[in-house]
């Protein structure tokens, strides 16, 4: 991670799952970080446990404030965008369907527009989703030229702000601004310590656990391809390296998933929390809740991911699963010492790395 020292480096969403590992591990490595977020998501919070607003300098607001985002980056004046902002449940999509396409469409427009004025090299990585694509009920992983779609509110605005990206590229960022590269990576199921967000399988069940009651499972069969967030951030970072390096990157998106024989039963997975942590206890249920609709399985193909920027997932499905449960485990246990369990697991998972290059 020698290419993020003492580079300046926005991220937008920083105080969210995702964004708060991404912002401790650009730390580990000495990058100066400036994060963007409208709140503090949960409680508790990875970032508030992380005590990151202790280490970075941040700005609170909603993204979709273009004024207010084009200053911070005007004065700022970032070599790397991660662009994680959004409102990221289904479930929330329908209650609030205003609130989602602000954020994760307009949020977007946002960021897009106040690039138009930058003058400087700027690499930029877009996180959209996996529902990004229409549900054609195909077996195979989905690949990155397939139609977009969005049947959800949730999958429409993320892939409405897709075809809102590639207008901008087209239009404003390929021959005149030839100083702004994005790319755009997409991802789901994702998986970790930290994570408290509602209507997600496993905060619920360590919710669960920690009131001593069973999980609640409706839906035993379903399978989804889970993968840790450490897979999902180093691809993130991956892609900003190689984006920066390579022009020939710019406007192309790229998934980050598993491959097909670590997808799990959300049953197989609760019971491998299980063994790792014995007060976990669960009831199936029947599935009355059909108040809004959900994609099935949206498998991802990430075979272009592996071929252009040599990434892959590492862990398999025994290992996330051991990692995810291990730390909630250690931060009932020990709470006082929660950064230590985020910062080994960057450790262990950046020796694995380096065993693989071998």
């Amino acid at each position: 991670m020698k290419s993020f020292y003492k580079k300046k480096i926005l991220i937008t969403g920083h105080t969210g799952f995702k964004g708060s590992w991404l912002t401790q591990w650009l730390l580990k490595h000495k990058a100066n970080v400036v994060g963007i977020s409208k709140n503090i998501p949960t409680k508790p919070s990875h970032y508030k446990i992380l005590k990151l607003s202790n280490q970075i300098k941040e700005y609170f607001f909603r993204i979709e404030d273009r004024k207010k985002i084009e200053k911070v980056i005007l004065k700022e004046k970032p070599e790397f965008i991660f662009h994680l902002a959004a409102q990221a449940i289904v479930k929330n999509s329908y209650s609030d369907p205003n609130d989602t396409w602000q954020s994760n469409t307009f949020g977007t427009l946002s960021l897009l527009e106040s690039l138009r004025k930058v003058r400087k090299k700027t690499y930029v990585v877009i996180i959209t989703s996996d529902k990004v694509y229409k549900n054609l009920e195909i077996k195979r992983g989905y690949k990155e030229n397939d139609i977009l779609g969005g049947d959800d509110p949730y999958s429409a605005s993320k892939g409405s702000a897709e075809i809102l990206i590639n207008s901008y590229i087209k239009s404003f960022f390929s021959k005149e601004k030839k100083n702004i590269s994005i790319s755009i990576a997409r991802a789901g199921n994702v998986v970790g310590g930290g994570d408290w967000s509602n209507y997600r399988l496993i905060p619920d069940c360590i919710k669960s656990c920690i009131k001593n009651k069973k999980l609640l499972i409706r839906n035993p069969e379903s399978t989804r391809p889970w993968q840790h967030v450490m897979e999902v951030v180093y691809g993130y970072m991956r892609l900003a390296i190689l984006l920066k390096k390579k022009r020939k990157l710019h406007g192309e998106a790229f998934n980050f998933g598993p491959s097909l024989n670590q997808r799990l039963k959300v049953i197989e997975v609760i019971r491998r929390m299980k063994s790792n942590w014995k007060k976990i206890s669960w009831q199936i249920v029947k599935n009355k809740n059909k108040s809004f609709y959900e994609s099935k399985l949206l498998f991802l193909n990430s075979k272009k991911a592996k071929k252009y920027l040599k990434w892959s997932c590492i862990l398999n499905s025994n290992e996330t699963v051991k990692l995810v449960s291990e730390w909630y485990k250690l931060y009932y246990s020990n709470s006082k010492r929660p950064l230590n369990f985020t910062l080994n697991q960057i450790d262990h998972y950046e020796k694995l790395l380096k065993l693989k290059k071998r």
